[in-house]
């Protein structure tokens, strides 16, 4: 689905007339890869891809869904929400959350679809669940606040999807502001819009076309295995709550304290919470060149330390990094494929990604997407 124009007229098929229309962005994080359920700062925007949805009332108690994209539909009653498999759940997580919060929906029909690739580390999911949340909000008046929306579809996701992602791609989608991305502090929630003035550079994604389910269980042990270090950390110091208040010099010094996994895990954590803020500061002073610097290295941490990268993602960075016109390059989102994030010059844009992309596809022989990308306002209704 690739507009507003295609949702409603899909509702309108298959439910008739009277939805509201509402676009809920994917996004992009320029720095700070797995320190959001760590507490630590991130460097999201909202992007021009997202999820659209046509959505109305129905006046009864079941719950219609049409996800255009899959071309498939189902039908729950609001009183019989249990967790399924596949897609289903994302959905049906938004629900389980709101009615443990004792909030009252009714009945609805909704067909939502987007043009954000699953799987790329675009975060469709907390697109979806944001998207839904907020306009079930609209629809029956909940007086949820854009940070509640948030939270609630970060506790969905944990729940019947069964990812424990942090907050960053929910508050991303739901608070973005076009031509900026924000400063986001993960234990407090306070935030700050910085302009993105990237003058003769774009953002381009590449898609490794590699894909792997966040859960399967490869995610969760990174987050199990972090959670380990920072409760050492808490029998040193009870007044410890987050990797924020661990420095690298902290984490090297008892570092034959931790097992080699758990030490990787803790420094790479403790050394991007420190570039993040460095590249907030770059931002700042339009320092594009050292910012560049910061995502080659942020993607060094993930592969080597953090260990969530593979073979296909590092051999598009490395291309990258061989490439004057390419000032920075990174794997983005969770990991194990999905996306890199280049900072591409625009005059040379087209051959140097086509270098990248045809050197890449005789390597591994996948055919690569690419994505240039703008940022865009948060979720929303469109009228």
């Amino acid at each position: 689905m690739e507009s507003s124009q295609q949702a409603l007229q899909l509702y309108q098929e298959h439910f008739g007339q009277g939805a509201k229309v509402f676009f809920s962005p994917g996004r992009i994080n320029l720095l700070g890869e797995h320190v959001d359920y760590n507490g630590g700062f991130v460097l999201p925007a909202a992007i021009n891809k997202g999820i659209w949805f046509a959505i109305a009332p129905n006046n009864s108690n079941t719950a219609n869904f049409v996800a255009a994209d899959v071309n498939e539909s189902f039908s729950v009653q609001l009183d019989h929400i249990r967790k399924q498999d596949g897609w289903q759940n994302y959905v049906l997580g938004v629900l389980h959350i709101l009615q443990k919060k004792r909030y009252i929906i009714g009945g609805f029909n909704c067909v939502f679809g987007g043009n954000v690739p699953q799987g790329a580390g675009l975060s469709s999911s907390a697109a979806l669940e944001a998207g839904l949340a907020y306009a079930l909000n609209n629809l029956f008046s909940l007086g949820l606040n854009s940070e509640q929306m948030a939270l609630i579809a970060q506790e969905a996701e944990h729940s019947f999807p069964g990812t424990k992602c942090g907050i960053m791609d929910m508050f991303a989608s739901l608070h973005g502001k076009e031509g900026h991305c924000m400063l986001l502090d993960c234990n407090s929630l306070q935030y700050e819009h910085l302009p993105l003035e990237l003058n003769e550079y774009e953002l381009v994604l590449i898609n490794s076309k590699v894909h792997h389910s966040l859960n399967d269980g490869q995610y969760n042990k990174c987050f199990q295995e972090a959670m380990e270090g920072l409760s050492f950390f808490q029998t040193l110091n009870n007044h410890i709550t987050s990797f924020r208040a661990i420095s690298t010099d902290v984490v090297n010094q008892f570092k034959d304290n931790l097992s080699p996994e758990v030490y990787d895990r803790c420094i790479y954590i403790a050394q991007e919470i420190e570039r993040t803020k460095q590249a907030a500061v770059c931002l700042k002073e339009n320092d594009l060149i050292e910012f560049g610097k910061l995502m080659y290295q942020t993607h060094k941490g993930l592969s080597e330390l953090y260990k969530v990268s593979c073979s296909e993602l590092d051999y598009l960075v490395t291309e990258a990094k061989m490439k004057y016109d390419v000032i920075g390059s990174r794997m983005m989102g969770g990991g194990f494929g999905g996306c890199t994030i280049n900072l591409v010059s625009k005059q040379n844009r087209e051959e140097v990604i086509g270098d990248i992309v045809s050197s890449y596809q005789r390597v591994f022989d996948i055919q690569p997407e690419v994505y240039i990308v703008e940022t865009s306002n948060g979720t929303h209704e469109i009228v």
